[in-house]
């Protein structure tokens, strides 16, 4: 009789558990909906595509797309004035586009040009300096809220790289999205800005049913601080802590073969699910930090007693991530209690089940590219449960230089539930 050896149990479990490894991970990939090489924007003529080609108001490897937000079928997509020549910072392409569209200036070019004449250093009124109200100078990250109101963080500086310049003070602008219209610009006091200010992101705190009661909640990522806005009251504060500085330990960066060290402090911010009290937790981290923490909104949305010593210890730390796990954005899933977050040093995607402690075992990966997540910048997740992931290689573009042959910027899309399924967090 002829014998044959015996498979260990143990070599068949690992053979079994590769195969569903793999499987599954081939499952859940995010998937590439836009990408681009250089970005091209839709002109209302050739004509005036040369115009600011020849001006120098238009330098196409300048223009660096950041963040993004879903409306229907309109994507949002940002692109800062990190250096001179990008033609318009607010735009947008249609869900339906083909792989590399074209981005269409939001709401018009006009709103989207730089004025001339003087900075406003030289001005007493700043609102007259620009083109009209709904002028957009530089904007990082943009949020349409339940009530179909885009909310658009401007921060008025250009060519922030190079000689920059200060339009116009950092100020919130919100549109309406059903008309393209504005419905109000409102300019933080000077009081509120201090030298090292810089705010790149805005969480909107809101309900359908309740839109006039809306609050911004705007980070200092520079002065380590975050700026709070009554949509009601039409006024804004300041507001202080401790958890809003970055981690000396977790300032280095390594990414795409560039190494870096930066000191931003907090930055991602997400609202959560309602609590039985009427309060919603606020889930915060600093980007150079693996730290998550969380205040009540109740503490923010109260003016006097935020900025008050008392209310220090309303903020709680909920863990730490674990190594490498810095992030630049967070967004909040509704529908599976998931908060989905960037991991720049690690080009993927994170995620953590808010029900669960938060420690690094309670941490999911949902996806990782060394190529098309490389710094995956901003997310957000629609009202469909989709999830929006935006890759930009912005260190190679500050510090290095980017490969126009190849495909730098990129959108990815996946479900939510199926993005989470056998990790931590689908629980």
């Amino acid at each position: 009789m002829e014998h044959r050896p015996k498979l260990s149990l143990f070599v068949l479990a690992t053979a079994f558990a590769t195969i569903f490894f793999h499987s599954m991970v081939d499952g859940v990939k995010l998937k590439e909906k836009f990408k681009w090489r250089e970005v091209e924007f839709e002109w209302s003529s050739e004509q005036a595509k040369q115009s600011d080609l020849d001006s120098g108001k238009y330098i196409i490897h300048n223009n660096l797309p950041l963040g993004l937000e879903r409306w229907r079928d309109k994507l949002f997509v940002t692109v800062p004035r990190w250096k001179s020549g990008v033609a318009a910072s607010l735009t947008y392409v249609n869900v339906s586009d083909e792989q590399s569209p074209k981005l269409r200036p939001y709401p018009s070019w006009e709103e989207n040009k730089l004025p001339t004449g003087k900075s406003t250093s030289e001005r007493n009124d700043e609102s007259k300096f620009l083109k009209n109200n709904a002028s957009i100078i530089s904007t990082f990250r943009v949020r349409a809220d339940e009530c179909d109101r885009l909310w658009v963080m401007d921060t008025g500086l250009a060519n922030i790289l190079g000689d920059a310049v200060q339009y116009a003070p950092p100020s919130l602008v919100l549109f309406d999205l059903y008309t393209d219209k504005l419905i109000r610009r409102h300019y933080f006091n000077s009081s509120l800005l201090k030298e090292d200010s810089f705010f790149a992101n805005v969480i909107v705190d809101t309900e359908r049913g309740d839109c006039d009661n809306a609050f911004a909640y705007i980070p200092d990522l520079g002065s380590y601080a975050v700026i709070v806005y009554s949509f009601g009251e039409d006024r804004s504060w300041r507001v202080k802590h401790n958890f809003f500085h970055f981690d000396p330990l977790a300032g280095d960066y390594n990414i795409g073969g560039v190494n870096f060290q930066w000191t931003d402090g907090v930055f991602g911010m997400a609202v959560g699910k309602r609590l039985q009290d009427g309060s919603r937790p606020v889930y915060f981290h600093a980007f150079s930090s693996t730290k998550e923490f969380m205040v009540s909104n109740t503490i923010l949305k109260n003016a006097s007693y935020s900025q008050s010593p008392q209310a220090y210890y309303d903020y709680k730390l909920l863990g730490d991530r674990g190594p490498n796990s810095q992030s630049s954005a967070e967004f909040y899933d509704s529908a599976t209690g998931v908060i989905f977050y960037t991991q720049v040093n690690k080009d993927g995607v994170g995620c953590w089940n808010t029900a669960m402690p938060l420690n690094a075992d309670t941490q999911g990966l949902v996806d990782s590219d060394s190529d098309a997540l490389v710094f995956p910048n901003d997310l957000k997740v629609d009202s469909e449960g989709t999830l929006w992931v935006l890759s930009d290689r912005l260190p190679m573009f500050i510090f290095t230089e980017l490969d126009a042959e190849q495909y730098n910027y990129r959108i990815l899309v996946g479900d939510t539930r199926e993005m989470i399924r056998g990790t931590p967090c689908d629980k």
